[in-house]
């Protein structure tokens, strides 16, 4: 992702809101971060460069204690042959070595089969984006983009859903002038944004039971969210509710 994602979705994880007097603080300010930017400045890249940084990450995992790994990402929905394949089995390998793995939904929905082809994966939290009323009826809530698999479909996805329009988070053009800090946050949206606050609730699950298992961690967040009552493919399992989950 492009340096002022890195920074915007970093800030949704682990931001402690210091310029804003603690109002735009991560959802776990406390946790570290280890960061492998993949796309050029312009937001460019490769599904090469994406396995390439997929196994930076598990080569450093033990290194920095990795727990979980945020894939903000949402590829193409046509690849080359063998493309989808190769992600979808890297993104399983990490899981199987113990990182909990949440991918971004992707933003080439409403139409049914528009899931980021890194989401396909039964194991990975696939994260979408819906604001459950919170705006009222707006015409540009996330939910009119979030990926999503088509309504017959096996594989059920997107997994959770969580908020992502107009996300308020660190901006990378922060300048300090005689007027004291400028242009320190900025707005952005889409499922880029939701999956950082479904890796932050991880990382506070993981922080009150150090010994669970991603498994685990899954299933906590999964069986606590709150219904919509919207069709499987446009919600999962629902909303993310971090309450609920710490409570589990």
């Amino acid at each position: 992702m492009c340096f002022q994602t890195v920074t915007h979705v970093s800030g949704i994880l682990a931001g402690n809101g210091s310029l804003s007097g603690g109002r735009y603080k991560g959802i776990a300010p406390q946790c570290g971060l280890v960061v492998g930017k993949v796309l050029n400045n312009n937001g460019d890249g490769t599904v090469d460069h994406m396995l390439q940084g997929i196994a930076w990450v598990l080569k450093k995992r033990e290194v920095w204690n990795i727990r979980i790994l945020n894939i903000s990402i949402g590829l193409g929905l046509t690849l080359k042959s063998g493309q989808k394949e190769n992600l979808i089995a890297c993104v399983e390998d990490a899981w199987e070595r113990g990182l909990v793995v949440v991918v971004a939904a992707g933003n080439a929905g409403p139409r049914p089969g528009s899931l980021s082809p890194i989401g396909n994966s039964r194991k990975v939290i696939t994260v979408g984006c819906n604001e459950g009323g919170y705006f009222g009826e707006r015409n540009s809530l996330c939910e009119h983009y979030s990926g999503r698999e088509a309504e017959d479909a096996d594989l059920r996805k997107p997994d959770i859903v969580a908020p992502g329009t107009d996300i308020v988070s660190c901006c990378s053009q922060v300048r300090h002038n005689l007027y004291g800090w400028q242009n320190a946050y900025m707005e952005k949206s889409g499922t880029s944004m939701s999956t950082p606050i479904v890796s932050g609730a991880a990382a506070l699950c993981l922080e009150k039971c150090p010994d669970a298992e991603n498994y685990e961690v899954k299933r906590r967040i999964l069986y606590t969210a709150t219904d919509l009552v919207e069709p499987w493919y446009k919600q999962g399992w629902g909303m993310l509710n971090i309450d609920r989950m710490l409570d589990f």
